[in-house]
């Protein structure tokens, strides 16, 4: 089974596609109908949506990451 993860930050509009597995991560085009378009217009207005993940921090930079460094 793959391991896809789209991903969307506050403050950019673009969303990415990871995929895990091959270690891979691109912009992809804003999905315009249905439930993932659905989801990004609640993300843009401020929402977090959360599916099929368990922990997802944004940190400030890998380095902290590696260090175990949680930004609050």
């Amino acid at each position: 089974m793959a391991r896809i993860v789209v991903i969307g930050l506050p403050g950019d509009e673009q969303l990415y596609l990871a995929d895990l597995d091959a270690g891979t991560v691109h912009p992809m085009t804003a999905p315009t109908s249905g439930p993932l378009a659905t989801a990004n217009d609640l993300r843009r207005a401020g929402g977090t949506i959360v599916k099929g993940v368990n922990l997802a921090v944004a940190v400030s930079s890998s380095e902290q990451a590696a260090s175990g460094v949680f930004d609050g």
